[in-house]
């Protein structure tokens, strides 16, 4: 693999003021398209990841009628660092949300579904039996719409992993989140090596399917760890890379340690591309499904 470029090598290229920069400042949306989009998916009964883990980008997604649906509920049975869903007791699967999200997609007339979930531990198939079902659902009422999934590892199940396979997603996706090194501070219930086995082995199911996954920047990682986990990620076979920067959701998540600057995002992005990823998409408010239909077509984003 070739080293990143020697002028950026070795330099951080980030902002050391730990004030939010002029870049991760946005004018929000207010009323039209957008309200409109929150109002009917909450109407729905709808759980979507943008809310329920504030993502930056909810406002843009909603104005444009997209928005990353998440089932098996609001709580998750892991308690990773970074992220804003919260932890805590949960509840059985809903059986009606398959039909519902389904539903929602169909009125909404996506061209690209993205689902995801919360991780349940709790449950013996680790909830893979719900994204088969919601899969076959949507495939059943937009048979035209393409389908994405954002996965948790299954508990480093590979029957649990093998059945979403069977059920025919055309993207898999499982985010890795962070360079090895910092997995015990980031995600201490998470592996590193679990996780990218569960990209080997999409992979190596369905070599025909592409194959996602996703990495934080601002966490406290060097630039040699984060090679190095793009290079892992190309050995698991993933094709396609988004990187974006980590944004603290409250004060009792990780702090960030580094805003990382637009050019260093696009020099990321060109490094993984001559690395041999097939699709990149790099920046500050990059997250996993940002534009993920796009992306999935080839577009830059």
């Amino acid at each position: 693999m070739q080293k990143f470029p020697p002028e950026k090598r070795g330099s951080t290229d980030c902002s050391r003021d730990l004030r939010k920069p002029a870049w991760l400042r946005r004018r929000l949306p207010i009323g039209g398209q957008c309200a409109q989009t929150r109002r009917f998916l909450r109407q729905k009964g709808i759980c979507t990841v943008c809310e329920e883990a504030a993502c930056p980008n909810r406002w843009e997604c909603f104005s444009r009628r997209t928005a990353t649906f998440m089932i098996m509920g609001q709580r998750c049975t892991r308690n990773c660092r970074f992220c804003a869903v919260p932890h805590g007791p949960i509840g059985a699967p809903d059986r009606e949300e398959p039909v519902r999200v389904a539903a929602a997609a169909r009125e909404l007339d996506l061209q690209h579904v993205v689902v995801t979930s919360v991780t349940r531990d709790d449950l013996p198939d680790q909830g893979a039996g719900c994204f088969v079902q919601t899969i076959r659902e949507i495939r059943r009422q937009l048979p035209q719409a393409s389908i994405e999934v954002l996965v948790p590892d299954f508990g480093g199940s590979s029957n649990c992993l093998q059945q979403v396979m069977e059920s025919g997603p055309d993207v898999l996706n499982h985010n890795i989140e962070t360079v090895a090194g910092l997995y015990h501070r980031v995600r201490p219930e998470a592996d590193y090596r679990r996780s990218l086995n569960v990209l080997a082995e999409a992979a190596a199911a369905r070599p025909d399917m592409p194959v996602k996954s996703g990495i934080m920047m601002g966490l406290g990682e060097d630039w040699a760890a984060v090679e190095q986990a793009l290079s892992d990620l190309l050995a698991s076979g993933c094709s396609m890379l988004t990187i974006g920067q980590y944004l603290q959701p409250t004060p009792r998540h990780l702090p960030v340690e580094e805003y990382v600057t637009p050019e260093m995002f696009e020099g990321w992005r060109q490094y993984a591309l001559a690395a041999g990823f097939a699709a990149v998409a790099s920046g500050p408010m990059v997250r996993s499904s940002y534009r993920a239909r796009e992306m999935f077509s080839g577009d830059r984003v």
